[in-house]
């Protein structure tokens, strides 16, 4: 097994995909967090103002205490989980097509040690995309928000944990639904179409009729929830007593309406990672390899 993780390692590190996906990652993670961290830093700054005193002493809220970046944070890892996503989908679905995954089955011993040792390695890219995710998410926020607007340790290794588990599994969302179409531009089309216009669009039709608790079922309100349920959560405990009606608000800002708590949004996006992924599996197993 050892042997075949490092071929599968070599494999993906000697085609360009890797680095050519992890640039945009980088610069998309880092852009969001730049542009968000000062809009919310703005946001604190205006509510913090002798102008607006007596609103937030209607709404019964202390805007000091308010730490706007964990929603900056939140909302940048989600948007640039994207790209490990593509990833996935492109790597397994190019190797499909081109018959490169031929010398795989005709090497190993087995189909399964073959498809056990690259689920190992998606795994170890998702985790790899979603360090370097967090890790310019972090300077980021950090340059562009001011020092008591930032979670402590605490709160900002509870994002990055489940910042790199979003990562990971959407690789391995990416890596199921490649394997399904086989088609590299099909899978990059799909992917792409249902993850931003797609479902968000459904996301805004189930808010209007009021049905909201739909969305956390959904993927991408699934993934979406398991940062942004921690984000939300972050800034509830720090923020003093918050009207209840303002809850679902901090929800809909961290990009959690609708969803679950971050243990059961990450759950629920892992069943929809399972089907995808056991499909793929299933079809890469019958595959005829001559």
């Amino acid at each position: 097994m050892g042997n075949l993780i490092k071929a599968e390692f070599r494999k993906t590190t000697t085609t360009g995909l890797w680095w050519g996906l992890m640039i945009p990652t980088v610069l998309m993670a880092l852009g969001w967090s730049l542009g968000t961290g000062a809009i919310f830093t703005s946001v604190g700054d205006v509510m913090s103002s002798a102008e607006a005193e007596d609103l937030t002493t209607m709404l019964g809220v202390d805007p000091s205490q308010w730490q706007l970046s964990v929603f900056g944070m939140t909302r940048s890892i989600n948007v640039a989980t994207i790209f490990p996503m593509i990833f996935g989908g492109l790597a397994i679905s190019n190797e499909i097509n081109r018959r490169t995954i031929t010398t795989t089955f005709l090497t190993a011993p087995t189909r399964v040690s073959a498809l056990l040792a690259k689920m190992v390695v998606y795994v170890a890219w998702g985790a790899i995309f979603g360090v370097a995710i967090v890790a310019s998410v972090s300077i980021g926020i950090g340059l562009t928000s001011d020092s008591s607007n930032l979670p402590d340790a605490g709160g900002w290794l509870a994002l990055a944990g489940v910042g790199i588990l979003s990562s990971i599994l959407m690789t391995m969302f990416g890596v199921g639904v490649g394997a399904l179409m086989t088609s590299v531009v099909g899978t990059t089309v799909v992917l792409l179409l249902y993850m931003l216009i797609v479902e968000n669009g459904l996301h805004f039709v189930l808010a209007s009729q009021d049905l909201p608790e739909i969305i956390g079922f959904l993927p991408n309100g699934a993934v979406n929830g398991l940062t942004g349920s921690v984000a939300a959560s972050l800034f509830l405990s720090n923020a003093g007593v918050v009207p209840d009606e303002l809850v679902e608000v901090v929800r809909a800002f961290a990009g959690a309406l609708g969803a679950f708590d971050w243990w059961l949004s990450g759950l629920i996006f892992l069943v929809w990672t399972g089907l995808f992924f056991v499909g793929g599996w299933a079809a890469t197993q019958r595959k005829d390899i001559t």
